[in-house]
This record gives structure tokens, sequence and C-alpha cells, in this order.
């Protein structure tokens, strides 16, 4: 081939080229004879020119005859397009660049679509012509063809454009222009993309500030998905093959199962637990089943048995766009219930149909396309229409559509989300108010004791309650007790159960009697709930006579109280309690407290426990630093204790107003 007068244009080798299936490293060398060599040209893979599905090795050699123009050098270079798959160059029998790695364990790149400069070396002077500047050499191209897998058309193999000779500058301004042309047909993909890394970080940004908004994470995942595939496959970095197609299945993956529990939200579908278990189940066979089709993508493709590989391959690929059938199935689902939609979630079932319908064609379509010679894969990618030389196709319309729709509809779900919110704050600050008229902050005193009381609850309010009620006669009643469950539930319980008691003292003062009512009272009110409770009644002059409903003993001093047990409040309706008296004597010191106190838990999951109970109370501790000392340790329940020190009377003070330490 010859070309003339060169200056600062460029010229396609566009052949034709001498072509030959096979591989021997003479045919490097500039005096081998091609003349028998088939012809074909760089302009098409030889897929398309006689030689379809071929994997393997195979040469192109040609003949180049360059005519400087006068008064420029002889330093040509050569400007090589995308290769199918690893590429080494020769000119005149010596190696000026190559792309990727042989057989065997051979690597080639995913940026080879990227066009690349290589200088070419001095002419060959033994066949230089007679012209006044005169570069006459042989360009040869050892190329090997990777196997084929299941979505390969078989049309593939070698060049698949023309490469380009010329000067290093006018070469490198070509280059330069050739990038600049891909760069602005990609733009309004890269745009898309962009919009979903948005999307993507925004998610995650929220969830980190809120982790039990689940919902954003899976935002997180559909969205930032694409942008890493597409820095797997669509940025011309230098990734292995089988490194970006070891990861390219798995991140689809996630994008995928991000995108069905999406809609089990959206689409109000979270409520059927069953439902949800089929998807999970769905979601480890879809992320097993990518993780071992890209693990395939590591095997050796230069092995005899590869063929084993190309089955796993397909059969994986067909599991896998099983699985890829959900959205259809939920979106589907949806409407058989007639689930009640809004305009943004009708929204979404349109866009989520449109791009699981999409996905799964553009999955199915090339598969065995070059047994079916199917050519939907290709129409598909097809240009609807081009933005400022940007190409925009079907796909992408019903991507970014359903990207709009899916943020619409977690904006407007969020917003609802917000103001059930509120109103759940304000309904436990309602709560938190009643508590606070249940538990309150000052007591009357309690002639001859000093009392010290300190409430923690677990949750914004608690199941623990206490009261101490003056009766007649400088009598005083002191009850406490613990509901089972925590929240807003286990207080409405406390609010019946010390609204029954104050009804309940104005008939009987006996703990024991007091325990009966209550419990015949709070039978088939609980909801399956119950509650523990211990009440004792003193005078002035230390006499206590207690009674417990299951409640853990109070503890004199340094030891437990032996009194009779029973059954909590509520279970039963024929219960009766027994009652235990008690003198005690100045500066005896008397602690009362819920079990949340010795079910505190460490991180390492060991509890409080009785052991460190009796220590602590040995110290004989006021209530605040007896729950400080459990909150530290690590709490896990509503905490409550009371503790009454009997104290001389004195004409003076016959007692010591008690306050209620919140914590």
């Amino acid at each position: 081939m010859r070309i003339e007068g060169l200056g600062k244009a460029v010229a396609p080798l566009d052949g034709p080229w001498q072509f030959h299936l096979g591989d021997d490293p003479n045919w490097a060398s500039p005096s081998f004879d091609d003349s028998r060599w088939e012809k074909l040209t760089a302009e098409r893979p030889w897929g398309e020119q006689g030689h379809p599905s071929y994997t393997g090795y195979a040469w192109y050699r040609l003949h180049l005859s360059l005519d400087s123009a006068p008064g420029n050098q002889t330093n040509f270079a050569l400007l090589v397009p995308h290769l199918d798959d690893v590429y080494e160059i020769f000119w005149n029998g010596d190696s000026i660049g190559r792309s990727g790695k042989f057989p065997s364990y051979p690597i080639w790149y995913r940026s080879s679509d990227a066009p690349i400069i290589y200088p070419l070396g001095p002419g060959a002077p033994e066949f230089e012509p007679r012209l006044e500047h005169p570069f006459h050499g042989t360009l040869a191209v050892r190329v090997w063809k990777a196997p084929l897998l299941s979505e390969d058309s078989g049309r593939s193999g070698g060049f698949e454009g023309s490469p380009v000779v010329g000067y290093p500058e006018p070469l490198a301004a070509y280059k330069t222009t050739l990038d600049y042309q891909w760069l602005r047909a990609n733009q309004f993909s890269f745009s898309e993309y962009l919009l979903y890394g948005i999307a993507g970080l925004l998610g995650l940004f929220s969830w980190l500030r809120d982790r039990q908004q689940r919902t954003l994470l899976w935002m997180t995942g559909f969205a930032l998905s694409p942008l890493i595939r597409m820095v797997l496959y669509g940025m011309r970095i230098a990734w292995p093959v089988g490194v970006s197609n070891a990861l390219g299945p798995p991140v689809s993956s996630i994008r995928d199962i991000s995108l069905w529990f999406l809609l089990l939200w959206l689409l109000r579908l979270d409520d059927n637990q069953s439902l949800i278990r089929l998807v999970r189940r769905f979601a480890i066979v879809s992320l097993s089943v990518s993780i071992l089709d890209g693990l395939l993508s590591l095997v050796d493709a230069s092995v005899g048995w590869f063929w084993l590989i190309q089955i796993a391959d397909a059969l994986l690929t067909g599991i896998y766009f099983i699985t890829a059938t959900v959205p259809l199935a939920l979106v589907a689902l949806a409407v058989k219930q007639r689930r009640r939609l809004d305009l943004a979630r009708r929204l979404l079932v349109i866009a989520a149909f449109l791009s699981g319908m999409m996905q799964v064609v553009q999955g199915l379509a090339p598969q065995g396309r070059r047994f079916t010679h199917w050519t939907l894969a290709d129409k598909l990618r097809e240009p609807i229409f081009h933005i400022y030389g940007s190409a925009v196709s079907l796909p992408t319309l019903t991507g970014i559509f359903l990207l709009l729709a899916l943020l619409y509809t977690v904006y407007r779900t969020s917003v609802d989300d917000r103001r059930r919110r509120s109103l759940l704050e304000q309904e436990m600050s309602s709560a938190r108010e009643l508590q606070q008229v249940l538990i309150p902050e000052t007591f009357p005193s309690i002639p001859g004791f000093a009392v010290t009381s300190a409430y923690c609850p677990a949750l914004e309010v608690g199941g623990d309650f206490f009261q101490i009620i003056p009766l007649d006669g400088d009598f005083t009643l002191v009850i406490l007790g613990d509901v089972s469950g925590k929240g807003i539930k286990a207080a409405i319980a406390v609010s019946l159960i010390v609204g029954l008691v104050r009804v309940l003292v104005e008939n009987t003062h006996s703990p024991a009697q007091l325990l009966t009512e209550l419990n015949r009272r709070l039978c088939g009110r609980m909801q399956g709930g119950f509650a523990t409770c211990v009440t004792l009644r003193i005078d002035p002059d230390g006499n206590c006579t207690l009674a417990s409903a299951g409640h853990p003993p109070p503890y004199l001093n340094d030891r437990e109280l032996a009194i009779p047990g029973s059954f909590p409040l509520g279970l039963f309706p024929a219960v009766t309690y027994e009652e235990s008296r008690l003198r005690l004597q100045i500066n005896d010191h008397l602690a009362l407290y819920t079990d949340g106190l010795l079910e505190a838990r460490s991180k390492t999951g060991e509890l409080y426990g009785f052991e460190r109970i009796s220590e602590l109370f040995a110290t004989l501790p006021d209530a605040a630093r007896a729950a400080e000392a459990a909150v530290r340790f690590g709490q896990d329940d509503d905490i409550t204790v009371v503790t009454l020190v009997r104290v001389p009377i004195s004409k003076e003070s016959t007692g010591i107003a008690a306050d209620t330490r919140i914590i």
C-alpha cells in the first residue's frame, strides 16, 4: 500500500490487509511471503468477513510505502483503534507495541476501544523505492480472540476500525478529535449516570444520619450501582476484562435487589411477610448466581475445557434473568391487589414495568444470537434521537424515567413519613406529660423516714411506676411495680394501674388486699401482658407490712428480705396475696427496685445480676446512685429505685420530703 505526500494530514490503512488464521512467529518477518494469504479490510472484524465465531490466533500483514512531504522527516506513527482482544504490532519484524497478555493466562483490557498511538521505527532500506523521501516497511499484527460467551454474536474479532498513519503531531490532533467525538457521543449517558450518582450519594448521607431508614440504603444501592458499572465498563479505564466482568454482575444484582425492596415499600407490599421472605430468597439466588458468573470470568480463557465454562455461563445467565422478572411480578401483584396508589406510585408502577421489561429483553435478546442471528439487541441500542451529537436510546429513556419516578416517590413517601413521625412525636410528648403526672417529681414527706427515688425509662416513656400515698393515722402506702414491655403500650397500662390504685386505697389499706383487688380488675385488660408489684404500708414507728405480686424482694440494709412470692398481676383472677411484717430500726435502709436494675446488660452481654446488686445495696446508696450504677453498666430496661431510711422523729421535724431523680 503506497501513500504519497503526507504532510499535516493522516491516512487510514483500510487495506486490503493480508490475513491468515493461526499463529507463527515467522509471520512477523518483512521477508515472509504472504501472497497466498486471503485479503480482508480493517474496517470490519473478521467475524463479518467470512470467519464468524472464530476464536484464537490470527495475523494481519500490510506492506506499506510512505512518501513524506518535502522538508518533513520520516518519523511516522501509527494510531490503532479497537482490536479484539489481545494484540501485538510488529514493524519490519520488531515489536513496537502491544495490548494485553497472550495465553497462557491471557489478559485483555476493557479500555481497548480507546485509540492508541505507537511510533514507527525506521523504514527498511533494502526495500526503499526510488523516491525523494521514501519510508517503506511491513506492518504485522498478531491477534488473539478470547472464547465466546453466551451473549457474543460471533461477528467480532481483530480490527474493528482502520488504523491511521501520519506524523506524530497531526496524529495526536486526530486522536484528540476522536476522543472529543467519543465524549460528545456519550455526554447524555454520562449525565444520566451522574444523576444516578448524585441520587445515590444523597441517599447514602441521609441513611448515615438515620440508620433506621433502610429505604434510603436501598435507594443508595439502586442509584450507585449504575455509576459503578459505568466506571467498570464505560470510562476507558484499563480494567482487565476478567476483573470488570467479575465485579459487574454482582453490582447489577445489587441494583436489582435494591429495586425489589424499594418496590416492596413504595407499593405498600411490605405488610406481607410471606412475600418479603420470598423476595429475600430470590435476592440470595440472584446475588449468588451473579457472583458465580463473575468468578467464571477469572478462569484462564485459553484452557481446552473452556467450553464447560461457556455452558455454565449460559446456565447462570438464564437463572439470573429469571430473577430479573421479580419487579414485573411485584408490579402485577400490586395491581391485582388493587392497592390504593397515589400519582407518584402509579408513575413508579409504569416506570418499573417498562424498565423491568427492557432489562429482561436486553438480557435475553443477545443470548445465543450467533446461532439465532437475532438483531433485536442491536436495534434496542440504536439511538432514537440525538441531543447535541449524543445518542439517546430506548434503554436510556426507560432508565431515566425509572430513576425520576423513584426519586419522586421516595420524596413523597419521606414527606408522609415525616408527617406521621411528627404526629407520633406529639403522641410521645403527651405520653411523657402523662407519665410526669403519674410519677410526680416531688412527694409529700413521710413521717419518720428519709425517702429518695430515681426513675430511668429505657425509651421516651416506660413501664415502671411507683406511688407514695399518705393514709389516715400517719400511715403511708408505698407501691412500686413494673409492667411487661416498653413504650406507649406499657405507659397506658401504667396509667390504668395507678388509677385503680388511687381508687382502691379509698376502701382498703391492706397491701395484700390491695394487690388482690388490683389483680382481679386487671385480668383480661392487659392485652396479654402482666405487671409485677410490691406494696408496703409503714408508720412513723417503723412498723412495715409488705405484699408482693411476683416482684423482686426489697433489700433491708445488706440483705434481701424473705417475703412470700406470688403470681404477677393480670394473669389469674383467683390469686390471693400474703402479707409479711417487720419493724425498721433507726437508720435501717430499705431499698425497692424494678428488675431493670437486675437485668442491666454490658456490651459483652453480661447481666448486672444478684451478686452486684447485693454489693451495691450493702453500701446503703441513695436511689440516684443505685440507678446510675446500673445505667453505667448498660441499661437494657426501665430502672426504678426507691429507698426509705428510718430517721429519728423530733418535734421540729416529722419527716423529709422526697424528690424523684429522673435520669
